[in-house]
């Protein structure tokens, strides 16, 4: 190590930090230290990410790409492990490893897999400076392109750091290796004991970065914990956007929006789609002064390119067209000219190009297409024009009124409805179905359960999770509880009696929703009861949409859209029923969870004995009287 770096190793003040860093050093043999001290060493990791080839500069100035293997284009799930110690319960969705096992393996894929090589050691704070639940983060890697990244979506805080760690008495560890890039002997460990993740031969950043998905992973364990073990029910660590909705012209009100989604269906965009927006993956709550407040982890975006467009997401279309902004690119097509493309990005599709397989000609479409799905971009979240940049860094938060749970589902649910209870809320979390996306290896599009858009993160058992978000959103400390409800952009035209699997809506119809539950959590506007919750008047939403987005917005597809196809629904919930039935004892699931279901389904039940498989919004207006 050079005497410059020894230096800035020296100004660590934990003897327990120096320690954990000593051993990751051992274990993996590099051959030069780099100490990250922020901002000050940021350009010059860029330019090492360019200069070892991870990153190629492009035309524009500030954008560079990185492409992955082949096989490895979204979390490989197959190989991610918990490491169990005895006596430790999983989620029915965790794979565990013994911890003897899984030493055994980490030492065998990693020792001296950096030889020759820098590890890039980092200091980070997950949260803005001052929140209880920021919490600090070392991250070893010898991939300059990873410490780019984590450099533009994580506060990279040297003195930060420590001032978190006092905060949290704790701080999360990272150690990662691309190695040799060999996809097959790929893995991924989390320590929750230790509060460590590692990670070796993988480059993705969802597998490599693991400040993102794996300490996510380790504060929902914790807040799992403290409800748990302590029966403090305050605090929720989520995969969930945080958005702010203005009121109407005639107010300055500004009202924050969380909600949660799975990979690849729809966060990102909605999360743009709020007048400010402060996340577009991850939330971090903790009651506190009587409120529900709410941080971003992150301070910058991973985004999925597929879709995009200057239309449908503006404000990133224009940032990707402001030069000197950075930006990083992954697994797209390089066209001759040194431009990005993606699939479905509202352009006329290039003739040739360089993608994460290689060569690519406009003549290996339909079979190969133009990018990777699960193309993304990396960029810091204070260039988007609509970033709130002053809440997104207060040590408060922003206060959480209304929280949101959706999925890819093409036939079943409305496109926006009310939870009429906390617990009913927490049931439209856990029942969430959504048709697998490419941000996992193996997805083949088929409908799954995925409870919260949060399950695959859930390391205990999800008994455990579902009791505390019961609890949380049913602490009587709230002094305004927030109101819950589930959204669908998703719903095709043929699960509508039409031939297509054409979108019933479009993307711009995200501001409709989210501005309907503004304006009903303020009690500007009206609402229909259902068994399974509120839906809109058709009156309010003729309004919104012309208002907002300038579109004729028709009684004919209102009524497609919030018809409650009520065979559809009943079969939903009690498919969910026989599924949580099966892990109720080896999972803990709590028995309110079923009487509130059941009593759900005997509602619909006795609903569709009455009008048949389809009831609409008008007759349920008179069901209602």
């Amino acid at each position: 190590m050079d005497d410059s770096n020894l230096g800035k190793l020296a100004r660590i003040p934990s003897a327990k930090l120096l320690d954990r860093i000593a051993e990751a050093i051992e274990l993996t043999g590099p051959k030069k230290i780099f100490i990250d001290m922020g901002a000050t060493d940021k350009a010059a990791i860029r330019q090492a990410a360019i200069n070892s080839g991870e990153e190629t500069a492009m035309a524009q100035e500030g954008h560079t790409y990185h492409m992955d293997p082949v096989k490895e284009q979204g979390r490989i799930v197959a190989n991610t492990y918990y490491i169990k110690d005895e006596g430790s319960n999983l989620s029915a969705l965790a794979k565990g490893m013994d911890r003897a096992d899984a030493v055994k393996e980490i030492r065998n894929g990693m020792i001296n897999i950096m030889n020759g090589r820098t590890m890039y050691i980092s200091l980070y704070t997950r949260g803005p400076k001052g929140f209880p639940l920021s919490f600090p983060v070392v991250q070893m890697t010898d991939s300059a392109y990873v410490a780019h990244s984590a450099g533009i979506l994580y506060r990279n805080d040297f003195e930060g750091f420590f001032e978190q760690m006092d905060l949290t008495d704790t701080y999360f560890t990272n150690l990662h290796s691309t190695g040799t890039l060999d996809t097959e002997k790929g893995r991924i460990f989390m320590d929750l004991k230790k509060e460590t993740t590692i990670a070796f031969e993988v480059s993705y950043a969802g597998n490599a970065l693991l400040m993102k998905k794996g300490h996510h992973r380790l504060a929902v364990n914790r807040a799992v914990k403290r409800a748990i073990e302590e029966g403090e029910f305050d605090t929720l660590s989520e995969h969930m956007f945080i958005t702010g909705v203005k009121g109407p012209k005639d107010t300055d009100r500004m009202t924050w929006i969380v909600g949660a989604a799975p990979s690849g269906c729809g966060k990102t965009t909605t999360a743009m789609a709020g007048d400010q927006f402060i996340g577009d993956d991850l939330a971090q709550f903790l009651l506190v002064d009587n409120m529900l407040a709410v941080v971003n982890p992150e301070c910058g975006i991973f985004g999925i390119l597929k879709d995009m467009t200057a239309e449908s997401d503006p404000n990133i279309i224009n940032l990707l067209k402001t030069p000197g902004k950075e930006a990083i690119f992954s697994n797209v097509l390089i066209t001759q000219e040194g431009e990005a493309r993606w699939t479905n990005d509202g352009r006329p599709i290039p003739e040739e190009g360089i993608n994460f397989q290689g060569n690519w000609t406009k003549s290996m479409l339909p079979d190969t297409p133009i990018s990777h799905e699960n193309a993304r971009v990396t960029l810091n979240s204070e260039d988007i024009a609509n970033f709130a940049n002053t809440k997104a860094e207060a040590s408060t938060g922003v206060e959480a009124k209304i929280i949101t749970y959706s999925g890819r589902d093409p036939d079943t649910m409305p496109p926006v409805w009310i939870a009429n209870s906390a617990n009913e809320g927490v049931l439209i979390g856990a029942n969430i179905v959504s048709a697998t996306t490419a941000t996992e290896i193996g997805a083949d599009g088929s409908l799954k359960r995925a409870p919260w858009a949060n399950a695959p993160f859930v390391p205990s058992e999800l008994g455990a999770y579902m009791q505390s978000q019961f609890g949380v959103f049913n602490n009587e400390k709230l002094k305004e509880k927030p109101i819950m409800a589930g959204l669908n952009y998703f719903l095709t035209d043929k699960a509508r009696g039409g031939k297509s699997d054409k979108l019933l809506g479009e993307k711009q119809d995200v501001k409709v929703w989210l501005a309907w539950l503004e304006r009903f959590k303020h009690s500007e506007a009206e609402a229909i009861d259902t068994p399974i919750g509120k839906i809109p008047t058709y009156e309010k939403l003729k309004d919104l949409f012309s208002e907002l987005i300038d579109k004729n917005y028709t009684k004919s597809l209102y009524d497609k859209q919030f018809s409650l196809y009520l065979g559809n629904i009943i079969s939903r919930l009690e498919y969910q029923m026989e599924e949580y039935g099966k892990i109720k004892s080896s999972q803990k699931i709590p028995d309110l969870y079923f009487t509130e279901l059941q009593a759900q389904i005997d509602k619909l039940n006795r609903l569709q004995a009455e009008y048949g498989d389809v009831i609409t919004p008008d007759q349920l207006l008179v069901t209602a009287q």
